[in-house]
């Protein structure tokens, strides 16, 4: 096994950074130190854990800004963008989940009974393992590791190679603020000992965010002990505009949902499906959005769409697109209009295809690159069947002035979420979760916590 491993950053494919993984006598006293300190935690006050959640978002506002660079330098969104990951996604997702704690986590009364009193107590349910990706590593990572604390839980996070600082400037937070020793820890792993760490009877449930493959792989892990993990998958989604759509905030926001983080979104539009009477002012509108991008070092604050996070990542979505192209797509985007284009590097043009169809990859499996298709339709009911034709079920958007049509349908999606007007976002105050191949589990909203606690009843009969 390696001893240690290199991230090299998109913006010049150099080495970044270099860090060990974990030895054996590392990992023992990582979870012995988490076992240990579960009595401590769980007996701390919510309001003292709420205090201690809100610390943890004080420190990462003061150092906003050099956490988004380090994030640019690590994973290529540009450096205009990448404070935001924390200044408003991962403040208003940990913020929410404090203010709903005390409801969400408070006892579960029952209807009155003679000579009894009943209730049930959500108790912490132990050690929760988070496995975080490089993406969105401090809005994914947020989503579990703030309720598992506020639920009296401790937590390990193990995060993506490509962004190790990730894991690392948690860690400093915690302890800047005065976390408990063994209530936060990380450490950097190989897949191999991922498994065995899922094994172990010190781990109580599993976080994980990333690819099917990935998934599988967790499932597996586990599937020996009695334990859940939560899996939230890849994403393959679609968007509707219909006949009475406005069109103009349809194409601004649509392309947004395709191309920002360079379509490295789990919920980034990936194809369109576009009433036949507004296609040709869709695709004309999308197309001059798309050239609008300015392509390059993510860095230049300028620019503003970065390189995706390897080559081999965008030669794996140029070879999707290439593919339907041989099978009668059109590309409508030259790449050489960008002159940070360059064929084997990580710089990826944006790219719109049209006469595509679901035997394209392009139009039914994960992209996660800047690129989408996007096919006419002659009804709802047209829509409906291509939305649902995929292995894949996070989100999906619909583009009307009519709201019960918009409920309607969505009722017909297979989707863990159904937007109108609107794509490529969590609201805290709902349950984000996926179907089919997107995974299964929740996060967010009072149902977030779900998962992090175990139930006791309480039976007590009077004397």
């Amino acid at each position: 096994m390696k001893a240690t491993f290199q991230t090299r950053s998109p913006i010049d494919n150099t080495v970044l950074l270099e860090r060990p993984y974990a030895n054996a006598g590392e990992i023992e006293a990582t979870l012995a130190s988490a076992y240990l300190a579960r009595k401590l935690w769980r007996n701390t006050s919510l309001a003292d854990r709420i205090s201690a959640c809100r610390g943890l978002v004080d420190y990462f506002l003061a150092n906003a800004e050099a956490m988004g660079e380090e994030l640019t330098r690590q994973m290529g969104r540009p450096i205009q963008y990448a404070p935001a990951e924390i200044t408003k996604g991962f403040q208003e997702r940990a913020l929410h989940m404090m203010d709903i704690a005390p409801n969400a986590l408070k006892d579960i009364s029952t209807p009155p009974k003679e000579g009894f009193y009943r209730f049930m107590r959500r108790e912490p349910i132990g050690t929760v393992l988070v496995l975080a990706p490089w993406n969105y590593p401090y809005l994914t990572a947020v989503n579990v590791i703030i309720p598992a604390l506020l639920a009296g839980n401790t937590v390990i996070l193990k995060h993506a190679e490509q962004t190790p600082l990730c894991a690392e400037r948690f860690a400093e937070a915690f302890k800047a603020i005065g976390l408990p020793e063994g209530v936060f820890q990380y450490f950097h792993l190989t897949h191999p000992q991922v498994a065995d760490v899922i094994k172990d009877r010190r781990i109580s449930y599993v976080a994980f965010t990333g690819s099917v493959a990935g998934g599988q792989a967790i499932q597996k892990a586990a599937g020996n002990r009695f334990i859940t993990a939560g899996l939230e998958l890849g994403g393959k989604d679609p968007a509707y505009v219909r006949e009475d759509a406005d069109i103009g905030k349809a194409i601004v926001n649509i392309v947004d949902g395709a191309f920002f983080n360079s379509g490295q979104s789990c919920c980034g539009i990936e194809r369109v499906y576009v009433h036949e009477s507004l296609f040709t002012k869709f695709i004309d509108g999308a197309v001059t959005l798309a050239k609008n991008y300015k392509l390059g070092n993510p860095l230049d604050e300028s620019i503003t769409l970065g390189p995706m996070v390897r080559p081999a990542a965008a030669a794996f979505a140029q070879k999707q697109v290439e593919q339907a192209v041989a099978m009668g797509a059109k590309a409508l985007v030259d790449p050489k209009f960008f002159a940070a284009y360059q064929e084997g590097t990580a710089y990826m043009a944006p790219q719109v295809l049209i006469d595509v169809n679901h035997k394209m990859d392009i139009m039914r499996e994960e992209t996660f690159a800047p690129v989408m298709g996007v096919m006419p339709v002659k009804n709802d009911e047209e829509a409906i069947h291509l939305m649902n034709d995929s292995p894949y079920g996070l989100t999906a958007s619909i583009w009307t002035k009519d709201r019960n049509k918009a409920i309607d349908l969505g009722e017909q999606l297979e989707t863990g979420t159904c937007f109108m007007n609107r794509c490529d976002y969590l609201d805290p105050a709902l349950a984000w979760t996926g179907v089919k191949n997107s995974g299964k589990g929740c996060t967010l909203s009072p149902f977030g916590f779900a998962a992090l606690v175990r139930l006791k009843s309480f039976h007590l009969k009077n004397a």
